[in-house]
C-alpha cells in the first residue's frame, strides 16, 4: 500500500465545542463517585478532542494520559518491546494493520457487550469484513480515509464522476492523474476481482493472471493520463494549476482543497473503492482495562465528538449523525452519501505479501511501457 500523505488540520472549532458542553451520558455522571485512576492512550494528534478529554476527566475522575504517535510501525515496535506488560491501555491502529498486532499477541479482543454505545458507529465501518478476525472484533472504528475520484466541479459533472470509466475516457485525455500502485487495486475491483487478493491466496496463478490483466489495462490507457504522481501535495498543485481536471486521490488532500474554496468534488464511484479505518484498540494485558472500556464507551456516545475528530484530522467520522455538527463546507469535504459509502471496501492485509510481490513489478512495467 502506498504511504499516505494526508493533510492534517488543526481543530478550528475546539472553542465552540468547549463553550457548549458535549452531551453527557448518564452513566458518566453516575461514574463520577465510583471511578478514578487513569487511562493511558497512544494516538494521533487531536484524535482525543480537548473538550471531550476535560469533560471525561471531570465527570469520571479518570485521568487521560495521551502519548502522541505518528507512525504505525513505531507504535508496533514500542508495544512489542513492552510486551507482555504494556504501559498503554488504548492504541490507535489502522484496520489493515490488525493482523500484525494480533499475531504478536499485542491486542485484546474487544468485548462489544461492554460498549452500550457500539451501535452509534455506522455499520459500514463496524461490521465490515476487515473488522472481524478469528471471530473477534479488535477495535472501535473512529475515523476513515479512502481513495476517491476527485474532480474540478466547474468542468466535470457530478454524473460523470460516478464511474471510474470517466478517468480513462477520451473526453479528459491528458487531464487526469493517479497513483499507479493504488489504481491497480481499483482497476482489479472495477474488473470484478478482489483487489485485496485475499480470494486468491490458495490460487497464486489466478492472482498473477488478474494482476497481468490490470497491468495491461493501465498500459493500454497510458496515452490518456497526464501524469502518474506520488504525493497529495503534487495532486493539489496539479488541480490548482488546472493541469488536470480529475484524478484518483486520497480524500485528505481533496478535502483540503474543498475547505480552501477550490471548486472540487469527490465521489466513491459505483464500481467501488478502497479505504482504511483508524480504530481505538485495547492492549493485551492493559493495566487499566476497566477504565479503558469506560473511555471507549464515552467517546462513542456522542456524534459531536465524532465531528470534533473530523474537524481536527480531516478524516471522515465513523459515527452516525456526526455530519449534523459540521458546517456545509465541512460536510462537503468529509462526508459521502450512504449509497456511495455502500460501494466502499476496506484494505485487508492477509494477502499483502503475495499481492505486492505481483503488483510492484507490474507498476514498474507500466512506467516503462
Amino acid at each position: 500500500m502506498t504511504r499516505l500523505s494526508m493533510n492534517r488540520r488543526k481543530l478550528l472549532t475546539t472553542a465552540a465545542l468547549s463553550g457548549a458542553a458535549l452531551a453527557t451520558p448518564a452513566y458518566l455522571r453516575r461514574a463520577h463517585a465510583q471511578s478514578g485512576g487513569e487511562v493511558n492512550i497512544w494516538t494521533y494528534n487531536d484524535f482525543v478532542p480537548d473538550a471531550f478529554r476535560e469533560q471525561f476527566q471531570d465527570e469520571t475522575g479518570i485521568k487521560i494520559n495521551v502519548r502522541l504517535v505518528d507512525d504505525q510501525g513505531k507504535q508496533f515496535s514500542l508495544l512489542a518491546a513492552e510486551a507482555p506488560n504494556p504501559t498503554v491501555d488504548i492504541m490507535t491502529v489502522a484496520g489493515h494493520r490488525f493482523l500484525q498486532f494480533i499475531d504478536s499477541d499485542l491486542l485484546a479482543p474487544l468485548d462489544t457487550d461492554r460498549l452500550s454505545n457500539w451501535g452509534n458507529i455506522n455499520p459500514t465501518f463496524s461490521e465490515s469484513d476487515w473488522a472481524t478476525i478469528q471471530g473477534h472484533k479488535w477495535g472501535a472504528p473512529i475515523l476513515s480515509g479512502m481513495e476517491v475520484l476527485a474532480y474540478n466541479s466547474d468542468i466535470v459533472s457530478a454524473e460523470e464522476a460516478q464511474t471510474w470509466d470517466t478517468l480513462f475516457s477520451e473526453t479528459y485525455a491528458k487531464q487526469t492523474a493517479y497513483i499507479i500502485q493504488d489504481m491497480m487495486s481499483i482497476v482489479m475491483l472495477k474488473m470484478g476481482y478482489d483487489g485485496n487478493m485475499v480470494e486468491y491466496l490458495d490460487n497464486p496463478e489466478r492472482a498473477a493472471a488478474i494482476v497481468e490483466e490490470a497491468k495491461n489495462f493501465l498500459i493500454e490507457h497510458k496515452p490518456l493520463v497526464r501524469k502518474y504522481y506520488d504525493g497529495g501535495a503534487e495532486f493539489q498543485q496539479m488541480m490548482v494549476n488546472q493541469d488536470i481536471v480529475l484524478g484518483h486521490s486520497w480524500n485528505g488532500p481533496a478535502a483540503a482543497l474543498i475547505n480552501d474554496g477550490f471548486p472540487l468534488g469527490m465521489t466513491i464511484p459505483r464500481e467501488g473503492s478502497y479505504g482504511f479505518v483508524y480504530t481505538f484498540n485495547i492492549a493485551n494485558n492493559a493495566p487499566n482495562m476497566d477504565n479503558a472500556y469506560t473511555f471507549l464507551n464515552a467517546i462513542l456516545a456522542s456524534p459531536e465528538v465524532g465531528a470534533a475528530m473530523t474537524k481536527a484530522s480531516g478524516f471522515i467520522s465513523t459515527y452516525k449523525g456526526a455530519s449534523e455538527y459540521l458546517t456545509d463546507l465541512e460536510k462537503k469535504s468529509t462526508s459521502f452519501p450512504e449509497e456511495q459509502l455502500a460501494n466502499l471496501q476496506f484494505f485487508r492485509a492477509e494477502a499483502n505479501e503475495m499481492k505486492y510481490g505481483l503488483v510492484d513489478p507490474a507498476v514498474e512495467a507500466i512506467k516503462a511501457a
